[in-house]
């Protein structure tokens, strides 16, 4: 005896072996089914006598069901598709209510098996082979053209006796669920033979008949579908003897098919596909699905590519051209174009840009593919959950097309083209499969030489090419697919330098697009810096370009108005222009007061001075953490308290302070969830300052991981960090040791106005802090 989850079935019986789908929506099969799927997957699969019962009690159900295993769950709206298959037979006792689902104790009937030998055996064999040639000719009269193959998909694929009639019962079209339930409790394999022999003669009969009636139906066409018949016939008899060659639309085709270079392999599968085309009517259901395939092979670039332009002299003017700054990126990638010029055979690195929105990660590409001299086709994978949008689908299904990849290749038209997959971060996964793992077949130059897609399914060449990807932040990545590119970190620009990128190239671009002359607009250095400060606040020059283009277009409607003359925008008309400011100046605290130090973070619009507080509290209260922060940061202020309370002597604090009091740590903004080690010697400096009851400086800010033997470790971000801080008037840093290279890189108009002063401890950083300390 076991006791199981049960599923009542309103109408489908489960047979042993044989695959179900079944639609599961009351709340208690929903429940037999978590609960099943917690345990060891098998559930008990039973009939309804009457299927409107929606909670059927035990003299509801039939007295034998079937065991059955769950092999996948998919939810649908309303409840979920549950795929079972069943295992073996067993008698129905005693049900049990549980919280969420009903119970049922079983006991497992004998299988069904062939007799060992003798008359018994022989007579069932007879029965078998009899039941098997009945299949066949009803095979026949559904689909007299695939009879086999359709005869194969139902039993002919399966070698038990037992189980290939347990698979017609569950299939039978004209049979009633009575009937079928009768089927399931037969316990000997000639019974069930014999059986099994009634319905398929009735199920051939019901079917004849109907063929029958679909022909009479087919005789009395109208006079018009006859003459339409006729000339199909004769057209199809004009291709038999040779006297046509398909009507124009397949010529065209076939000469397409015939001038696109087709590699060996592909050219025979194509022309077995053209000769079957060729055959079909064209009212056919399959004609346009094979014909859209075919011109989709014709038009594939199989062998078309476009000779580079590797001059590095003339790269270096199109990157300078299109980007300000960027030094690091325009480096790494005129050595990538060098060692394609040297080694055209060579796989090209696979580049990934990664940095806040607004940098210019995407018409990076578009200016290497300039610089190239190659097509640029560009396709987004954010929200993309799944794999087939990359892969595509199989031509079986409805609707189906190839894979955004090949349709990318499509629309280049050449074989080599620069495609850049936008957005790498927000790929999604779900039960449809993970479409990072299809993207590390087609960026890994050792496999996609022969990439297949399931919509054309014939070996495409993708190693030519030049595959760019972009993401904002690296953690949505898998590490997998991270593996097999070179990460190119595009950081957050400073004031001067969008100042110079509007002044380049924003201001021309917005004055063309409201029709504007150059000497109809202007722009004052202290305008664009007011825009740059108090209506735009991010890493890139995104928002600053459409800021502009807004002032732009309200000039051009006072100059078609007649309504306005000046010509300069200076800090004036941007009032009358823009309206009240929409960020206040970053300016940083002043008189922080005790207990408040000045932070550094990073965040995916750039960088941000955060400010973090700490109070005493009483002494039961121990540490109160606020401000949404993550576990990361809460573990920081747990070791930033131990180390101070390790350190007090060194650090001038009394003890007592921190043993007879509680704490309390807050970081605005409450509403934003924030997270990482970096803000380690911020929390240790607040800490430090309301335990010592002594102010920190207000014109200095930090940031740095702290272990709790005081070191502090290098942090992510420093470029973003220090020109937060920049922003906000605060020339002062504090930055770990190990940081001291990423500050080199910064632009010189900020190091030369910033101090930096490079840690190892906390007592440094502490010290410099806290003057009075």
């Amino acid at each position: 005896m076991q006791n199981l989850p049960l599923l009542p079935l309103k109408d489908v019986v489960v047979f042993p072996e044989i695959i179900q789908a079944l639609a599961v929506g009351r709340a208690a099969s929903l429940g037999a089914v978590k609960s099943a799927i917690e345990a060891n997957r098998e559930i008990v699969t039973v009939l309804q006598k009457d299927a409107e019962k929606e909670q059927p009690a035990r003299d509801d159900l039939y007295d034998i069901g079937a065991v059955s295993r769950i092999t996948r769950v998919e939810k649908r709206e309303g409840g979920a598709q549950v795929i079972v298959q069943g295992v073996r037979r067993v008698r129905l006792h005693g049900l049990t209510e549980l919280s969420d689902h009903v119970a049922v104790t079983v006991e497992d009937l004998p299988v069904v098996t062939m007799p060992e030998d003798g008359e018994e055996r022989a007579r069932a064999q007879a029965l078998q082979r009899a039941n098997l040639e009945l299949a066949h000719e009803i095979a026949a009269v559904l689909s007299p053209q695939n009879s086999e193959q359709l005869y194969e998909q139902t039993v002919g694929a399966i070698d038990d006796p037992v189980t290939q009639m347990y698979r017609v019962a569950s299939i039978a079209r004209h049979l009633e669920n009575e009937e079928t339930q009768a089927i399931l409790g037969l316990d000997t394999a000639p019974a069930l033979f014999e059986r099994m022999n009634e319905v398929l003669r009735h199920e051939l009969s019901v079917t004849q008949m109907q063929r029958d009636i679909q022909s009479q139906a087919q005789e009395g066409m109208e006079q018009q579908q006859r003459e339409h018949m006729l000339r199909q016939q004769k057209r199809a008899i004009e291709q038999a003897l040779g006297e046509d060659d398909g009507d124009d639309e397949i010529g065209e085709l076939k000469e397409q098919l015939k001038n696109a270079k087709l590699p060996d392999d592909v050219r025979k599968e194509v022309d077995r596909d053209l000769r079957r085309l060729q055959k079909m009517s064209p009212n056919a259901a399959d004609y346009q699905v094979s014909r859209s395939y075919l011109e989709l092979v014709a038009e594939l670039p199989w062998n078309v590519v476009t000779e580079d332009t590797l001059d590095l002299n003339h790269a270096q003017e199109v990157l300078d051209e299109d980007h300000y700054g960027l030094d690091d990126v325009k480096e790494r990638i005129l050595e990538s174009l060098a060692v394609l010029q040297l080694n055209p055979e060579a796989k090209a690195s696979i580049l990934c840009f990664v940095g806040p929105p607004g940098v210019g990660k995407t018409s990076l590409g578009q200016s290497i593919a300039r610089a190239m001299g190659r097509k640029f086709e560009r396709m987004s994978l954010g929200g993309l959950h799944d794999e087939a949008e990359l892969r595509g689908h199989r031509r079986t299904y409805v609707g189906a097309m190839p894979g955004r990849i090949l349709q990318a290749v499509r629309r280049a038209g050449v074989r080599n083209p620069v495609l850049m997959l936008d957005e790498l971060d927000k790929l999604g996964r779900d039960f449809r499969g993970d479409p990072a793992a299809a993207l590390m077949e087609i960026l890994d130059p050792a496999q996609n030489k022969e990439f297949r897609d399931n919509y054309l399914n014939l070996p495409f060449d993708l190693s030519k090419v030049y595959f760019i990807t972009t993401a904002n932040a690296l953690d949505g990545i898998p590490r997998p697919l991270l593996d097999r590119m070179e990460v190119l970190q595009l950081t957050g620009y400073s004031e001067m330098e969008k100042l110079t990128i509007a002044r380049r190239y924003l201001i021309p671009r917005q004055r063309d697009n409201a029709g504007l002359a150059g000497e109809q607009i202007e722009f004052t250095d202290e305008a664009l810096r007011h825009i740059v400060r108090h209506h735009t606040r991010e890493a890139g020059v995104r928002e600053l370009e459409r800021t502009i283009g807004r002032v732009a277009r309200k000039r051009a409607r006072q100059i078609v108005q007649a309504t306005g003359t000046a010509t300069q925008i200076g800090q004036d008309e941007l009032i009358e222009l823009l309206g009240p400011d929409r960020f206040k100046s970053e300016k940083g605290r002043e008189n922080l007061g005790r207990g408040v130090a000045p932070g550094l973070a990073w965040t995916e619009a750039g960088g941000d001075v955060l400010y973090v507080e700490a109070t005493l509290t009483q002494k039961d209260e121990k540490v109160t953490i606020t401000g949404q922060l993550g576990d990361v940061m809460r573990e920081s202020v747990q070791a930033a308290r131990s180390y101070i309370w390790s350190a007090a002597e060194s650090l001038n604090i009394d003890r007592s302070r921190i043993e007879e009091n509680g704490i309390h740590v807050h970081v605005p903004a409450g509403a934003v969830p924030k997270d990482g080690p970096s803000a380690g010697i911020t929390m240790a400096t607040a800490l430090a300052s309301v335990y010592s009851d002594k102010e920190v400086r207000d014109d200095i800010a930090m940031t740095g991981e702290l272990t709790l033997s005081g070191l502090v470790l290098p942090v992510g971000g420093i470029r973003e960090k220090v020109l937060a801080a920049h922003r906000s008037g605060i020339r002062h840093v504090i930055l770990p040791r190990d940081n001291e290279s990423e500050f080199a890189k910064l632009p010189d108009i900020v190091k030369e106005e910033m101090q930096v002063t490079l840690v190892d401890r906390l007592e440094d950083a502490v010290r410099i802090a806290i003057p009075d300390l």
